[in-house]
């Protein structure tokens, strides 16, 4: 799968690194600039439940793999005993029926960065329109201590390229 992390300049109009283009309804309504990472996803058959909806179960998983680059920031190589994190939390809205056939985009950025947590934000788009939001929760953890631990600040620098910014 592959990521790409854009700009978004104003709620109408998404700023790429080499273009620009109309993208429509942005349920985020900025004003600022944000990074986020963004991946498509297809939705499987097997994904649908009876009424041909994508189950609301698939938006858990299309939502940790959206995290990807967030992991990669712990551990280039995804390498599990170098990764020291947890998901503590996650919560998802359903705001718009998802269907099999056609594609679903999942934007994911930094929301806010805490001493030893931070939130990570989804939403899943489908024909231009937001059809769920979410938020997981990761914190940095010391498996051997089995306790919290701060966020390293070389980690904190590389998440708060993808907060929103403030200036």
């Amino acid at each position: 799968m592959a990521y790409r992390a854009f700009f978004y300049a104003d709620a109408h109009e998404v700023i790429a690194c080499q273009a620009c283009f109309s993208y429509g309804q942005v349920s985020l309504g900025l004003s600022r600039v944000e990074q986020m990472f963004e991946m498509t996803v297809q939705p499987r058959f097997y994904e649908t439940d009876a009424f041909g909806h994508v189950n609301n179960t698939v938006f858990a998983g299309w939502f940790e793999t959206a995290r990807e680059p967030i992991f990669r920031i712990f551990s280039p190589n995804l390498n599990i005993s170098q990764m020291s994190l947890i998901l503590a939390r996650i919560e998802i809205d359903f705001v718009a029926q998802t269907h099999y056939g056609e594609p679903v985009l999942i934007k994911t950025w930094i929301a806010k960065i805490g001493h030893r947590s931070f939130v990570v934000m989804h939403e899943a788009w489908q024909q231009q329109r937001c059809v769920a939001r979410g938020q997981a929760v990761q914190v940095s953890f010391d498996f051997e201590q089995q306790q919290s631990i701060p966020v390293p600040d070389d980690i904190r620098l590389a998440l708060s390229a993808h907060l929103p910014d403030h200036t």
